[in-house]
């Protein structure tokens, strides 16, 4: 109950002395407190900046400073951390060509990793189902040791009998106002076993493949598949000495609505591919 003017009111009065003290008491410092804040600030700030800086590349070089579990770690045969499948290692493309191909790649686990994404778009494009493109690029691209058993098995699975189902002629060309659509995406590539003699890589691709155009027996579909490319380092670069295909692995096709022969045409034709690297 609160005190009224008119109620009788106790004061102690302290001697001088006495009231300073408890005055000057009242607005100490209480220093262990006031260390204990300053570390808690210091310490979030240097949490703060290092989950800043994590993932963030060496501007000298590219990579990304931290990775304990070698996602973005350079591999390349010199003692450090393997990169994760899934992680792109941040290397430039090779800047070489041989044949319209890709060529140069390091000899490292990433360079055959790249060479078999290359050569994967390769084997998946419309030169195939032409004779003389199809054996330039395999001569490109194939071990000289076995090019000729590797162009006569190509020759084979691209015959009169393939050629014709598309629609083509026997030239492998498509008839007047279609277009031949043949490409293949890389989804991504894992080393399988890792040798000189004999590295195997699979190589997880999309692709499509079709006859564009109006009245066209053969409309452009999607397919899954996954190639495993074995290749053998010649001196300069990988190069291919066989290959095998499976289905697979296909994702649930997407809710969207199938586009025009016309728009998948002006698409091939206005769209260029690209160069694979890991």
């Amino acid at each position: 109950m609160p005190l009224s003017d008119d109620q009788p009111h106790t004061r102690t009065r302290l001697p001088v002395a006495e009231q300073s003290s408890h005055q000057m008491s009242g607005r100490q410092p209480r220093p262990l407190r006031t260390l204990l804040a300053v570390l808690v600030v210091v310490t979030l700030l240097v949490l703060a900046i290092s989950v800043a800086n994590r993932g963030k590349p060496d501007p000298g070089t590219g990579r990304s400073q931290t990775s304990a579990d070698g996602a973005g770690a350079d591999s390349d045969g010199k003692g450090g951390p393997a990169p994760a499948n899934t992680a792109a290692t941040g290397r430039e493309p090779v800047t070489t060509t041989s044949g319209g191909v890709a060529s140069g790649f390091p000899h490292t686990d990433q360079g055959a990793q790249s060479a078999a994404a290359n050569y994967a778009v390769a084997l998946g494009g419309a030169e195939m189902f032409r004779a003389d493109s199809r054996h330039a690029l395999v001569a490109t691209v194939t071990d000289p040791s076995v090019t000729p058993q590797l162009q006569e098995r190509l020759d084979k699975a691209f015959g009169p009998e393939t050629v014709a189902g598309f629609g083509l002629d026997a030239q492998g060309k498509a008839p007047k106002g279609l277009t031949l659509v043949s490409r293949s995406v890389p989804v991504g590539t894992r080393t399988t076993n890792s040798a000189d003699t004999a590295t195997k890589v699979e190589v997880w691709c999309t692709g499509l493949v079709g006859l564009a155009g109006a009245n066209s027996i053969k409309p452009v579909t999607e397919n899954w598949y996954t190639l495993t490319v074995t290749m053998r380092w010649s001196g300069s670069d990988w190069k291919l000495t066989d290959f095998s295909r499976a289905a697979g692995p296909a994702p649930v096709p997407g809710d969207q609505q199938a586009a025009t022969a016309e728009d998948i045409t002006n698409a091939v034709q206005q769209f260029g591919g690209f160069r694979y690297a890991r």
